[in-house]
């Protein structure tokens, strides 16, 4: 546990020193979670060592970098290969379990909102490349779905300042928001797919 909380401590050394590189890359590889890495972020924009946009701008980059990864991994080598290699990106069995059954119930539509939902949110991209989703396509949800996520952790944390670590506590509350904000999304895309359905078959 020793030996892991140094490391952990010596990546954050390392992407301070990269700046924005740094939290591109962190939310690349993806070692600490996603939420961390940003609010690390925002606390070194609390210290004026890089600026709020810039930090937000590479952490979308690295955050959708990272989608696209997981995407051609499952459109190029499958659901076996994820189920097989998926524990190094933190993407276990149940994971891609539910990332399917969301993508097969709601669509395309649901790689924006499931963005946003646990479980899913890493995973839901390992069905889209099984499906082979046009990438424009998915590349232009996910980011639209990585822009907010990444200016919520990265402004908590600059509120946060030297008491970024204690994310997960103040976080709770607004990611508890956006996950309702994002079922109630998906249940009107449900009604709509529905209507639009039924229409098309009244009108046949």
């Amino acid at each position: 546990m020793h030996f892991f909380s140094d490391l952990v401590s010596q990546l954050f050394e390392w992407i301070q020193s990269l700046g924005y590189f740094g939290i591109m890359i962190g939310l690349m590889i993806e070692v600490i979670p996603s939420e961390i890495v940003l609010a690390y972020g925002g606390f070194l924009v609390s210290h004026g060592d890089i600026n709020f946009f810039g930090a937000v701008l590479f952490g979308t980059i690295g955050g959708v970098i990272a989608q696209i990864f997981v995407y051609w991994i499952g459109r190029y080598g499958g659901r076996p290969v994820l189920e097989r290699y998926g524990k190094y990106i933190f993407i276990k069995k149940h994971h891609i379990d539910h990332a399917e059954d969301w993508f097969n119930k709601y669509g395309t539509g649901v790689i924006f909102t499931a963005r946003f939902i646990p479980v899913v949110r890493h995973a839901i991209s390992v069905p889209a490349g099984i499906s082979r989703m046009p990438l424009g396509k998915f590349t232009m949800l996910t980011t639209l779905a990585v822009i907010p996520w990444s200016a919520l952790f990265v402004y908590l944390g600059y509120t946060l300042g030297d008491r970024w670590e204690t994310i997960d506590e103040v976080a709770a509350k607004y990611t508890n928001e956006l996950i309702l904000g994002a079922i109630g999304l998906i249940v009107v895309y449900f009604v709509f797919k529905w209507y639009k359905s039924k229409k098309k078959g009244s009108a046949a």
